[in-house]
């Protein structure tokens, strides 16, 4: 079947560009149950434990130890004071196994902020799939990637604001100007 030329440049500007999907600002944020790690030592996290504390900042990322994904790290470990003062937890999120964000806990997060694993239905509930996958140096193994998403949900569990770009530069500075606009 031959597309019409008319039609030429919507189809290209559809593969060209992907689809960003996530979870709308008034949504309910998915409630969940992982393991994680901060400075080294494995927890058990629980979404909504966290927000009984106020505020958290879940920001997905999609591979540790990749530069963007260090970088992004290192800034929010940067200004984690900042976000502790508006109130706010910090959590990273990705689909690494807890052995690997043990390490990234302490070598990128200067433990001073959780990361968590985020399994395929925390993914999902999240909309954060980025449709590639990452093999690591390490393993060897594939495995789905997600999305560079920032999310800050309040206290009663709505999302208040979501950032979704692969580039890092934005996350810290815009969730951080959430977050303080939610006091």
């Amino acid at each position: 079947m031959r597309l019409p030329l008319r039609l030429l440049p919507l189809s290209l500007a559809l593969i060209a560009v992907p689809a960003v999907a996530a979870l709308s600002t008034g949504a309910a944020a998915p409630d969940f149950n992982t393991r994680g790690a901060i400075n080294g030592k494995v927890f058990r996290l629980h979404l909504a434990d966290q927000l009984k504390k106020g505020p958290v900042v879940l920001y997905f990322f999609p591979a540790a130890y990749t530069s963007g994904c260090n970088a992004e790290a290192h800034e929010f470990s940067e200004h984690i004071d900042e976000f502790k003062a508006a109130g706010a937890t910090v959590i990273g999120m990705s689909t690494d196994a807890v052995p690997t964000l043990v390490k990234f806990s302490t070598e990128k997060c200067a433990g001073k902020f959780p990361v968590a694993s985020a399994g395929p239905r925390i993914v999902s509930a999240y909309d954060v799939a980025l449709g590639k996958q990452f093999t690591d140096p390490k393993t060897g193994k594939a495995r789905d990637i997600t999305n560079r998403t920032s999310y800050v949900i309040g206290r009663d569990g709505k999302i208040r604001f979501v950032h979704s770009d692969l580039s890092y530069v934005d996350h810290v500075k815009l969730t951080l100007d959430a977050v303080k606009a939610l006091k």
